[in-house]
């Protein structure tokens, strides 16, 4: 490589790395793991099939909102990836069975969530499941035949149905079996296993004990500025985890209850986008367009699904990107805290930053790197705060602050799990008790890091990375330093390991001094 520019040796060293540790994952023979980024591309999994891994929950979204329906060739291809489906569903219910063989079982308590869900996406009428009204009214809205609706209903009954119901009965077979351990330390060399995935979910070498000591020292930080904000709206009493509860009792920043708060919540995301979009000019040289829409999580699917997630839209342009809202329970979300998650999931988070990726060669636009997507999110969310977001709302600020200290917990909760033996009651209790943070959500959340041991805790190291190269490079460019010009370096770098986002921030400190 010494006779390639700099620039393609980063991109060489990128593709390394993805695959390095591709293959250090692939030499566990159980589990999934990720390579590409698509909208699931951010997690490693010990389980082919858990409450939010697998075909089942993956396959129907993509189609829905990615799968692009104009002409009779795209409805043909929407049917072959139906009938494709059903392969995907029998080549996982091949390999759980292959697992369990292993030793490799779903904790009960996913077990128990992931069959509800199978059985809740199986069970509607044909008719009516979402690919298939997503197919027919795509079509008709591009005036095509109607004979696709039909063909997709009876994709649906005769392959997609029975694949479904072999995999519920393969996961049934091994309830008997499951137990309440969350932790992958259960596994076939579960200890190996989970410093693999901490490595590859941080691209860092954190052992899981520096992980679980840097949470708690992020969390002590983090409430101690906290702690005047809450004394200067009134709360004044208690550990900042308990004023945290009692504020997210407080009826001001609760949205109604049923359709009604669901549109709320859908309006309240919209204003707080286009204040954003306003803003971000500000905090950046290199403007891209920030395509997206806001779509409500299937509620099919919505009991295992995160809070919120966003991904960008298609590299040509034509498919947006998505914000993806849980909706089961509108109380789920308050208003001093939805901005935040707001900023995280679309402007300037993750469908902003997808959108830079699409000026990257084509390999790099497809690959991605959990701890610097999430820490950009992170870091979006610190933008948003600098752009002024909170000045005239500091519980907004408060929820901002909560949402890094949350990231603070995953580090302790995801470590304890998978590396000291917590059960899951340990890992929602330390939530609810230090972070003030609403049971069930939280619920949901330990739940995840059950079945993606090590992702979570990318967030947290990828925005104090973020952090730590800003700091550098602001001494070393003394007034030269240009918070635009930073961002702009970072963001269109493109997704780097952490490993080697210091050799960008380096080359762009070069380039600041001349």
């Amino acid at each position: 490589t010494d006779a390639l520019s700099a620039e393609k040796r980063l991109d060489i060293d990128v593709v390394r790395a993805v695959h390095e540790l591709a293959t250090e994952g692939f030499g566990f023979p159980y589990g999934d793991v990720a390579i590409l980024n698509n909208n699931w591309s951010y997690r490693n999994s010990p389980y082919a099939v858990a409450q939010n891994v697998g075909a089942f929950f993956e396959t129907p979204s993509f189609l829905d909102t990615i799968h692009s329906i104009t002409t009779a060739v795209d409805a043909e291809a929407y049917l072959a990836r139906m009938d494709a489906y059903a392969h995907q569903l029998d080549g996982e219910t091949a390999r759980i069975r292959a697992d369990a063989g292993r030793g490799v079982v779903l904790p009960d308590f996913l077990l128990t969530k992931t069959l509800q869900q199978l059985r809740v996406s199986r069970g509607a009428p044909f008719a009516q499941w979402g690919i298939v009204t997503s197919l027919a009214t795509r079509a008709a809205h591009a005036n095509l035949n109607a004979r696709y609706a039909a063909d997709a209903v009876q994709i649906a009954e005769q392959r997609i149905a029975p694949a479904l119901d072999r995999q519920i009965a393969a996961l049934a077979a091994l309830q008997p079996r499951a137990t309440s351990d969350a932790g992958v330390w259960k596994l076939p060399r579960g200890e190996d296993y989970y410093a693999w995935a901490l490595r590859a979910g941080t691209t860092t070498a954190m052992t899981p004990d520096e992980v679980h000591k840097m949470g708690l020292e992020e969390l002590h930080s983090l409430h101690a500025r906290m702690d005047p904000i809450l004394r200067s709206i009134g709360y004044t009493q208690g550990s900042v985890g308990a004023r945290m509860t009692a504020l997210a009792k407080d009826p001001r920043y609760k949205f109604a209850e049923g359709d009604r708060g669901r549109a709320e919540i859908m309006a309240f995301i919209k204003e707080k986008l286009s204040d954003i979009r306003a803003r971000v000019p500000r905090a950046f040289h290199t403007i891209t367009r920030g395509y997206l829409e806001v779509v409500r999580v299937s509620p099919d699917i919505e009991d295992g699904a995160p809070l919120g997630s966003g991904g960008a839209g298609t590299i040509d342009g034509k498919e947006p990107g998505h914000f993806w809202i849980n909706l089961r329970n509108p109380d789920l979300h308050r208003k001093f805290d939805l901005p935040d998650l707001t900023y995280h999931e679309a402007i300037p988070g993750h469908v902003w930053q997808g959108e830079y990726t699409f000026h990257q060669p084509l390999i790099r636009s497809i690959l991605a790197f959990n701890a610097y997507s999430e820490g950009w999110a992170l870091y979006a969310q610190q933008l948003a705060d600098e752009l002024g977001v909170y000045d005239e709302f500091p519980a907004g600020r408060l929820g901002y602050f909560q949402s890094l200290a949350f990231r603070a917990c995953r580090l302790v909760v995801d470590t304890g799990l998978h590396a000291k033996r917590w059960t899951r009651t340990q890992g929602i209790d330390f939530f609810v008790r230090e972070n003030g943070s609403n049971p069930d959500a939280v619920q949901s959340e330990v739940d995840r890091y059950c079945a993606w041991p090590g992702q979570a805790c990318g967030y947290k190291v990828g925005h104090s990375t973020i952090n730590r190269l800003r700091e550098r490079a602001k001494t070393a460019l003394g007034p030269r330093y240009v918070f635009a010009s930073f961002n702009d370096a970072v963001v269109t770098g493109g997704s780097v390991p952490m490993t080697v986002l210091g050799r960008v921030i380096d080359a762009y400190v070069a380039w600041a001094q001349g």
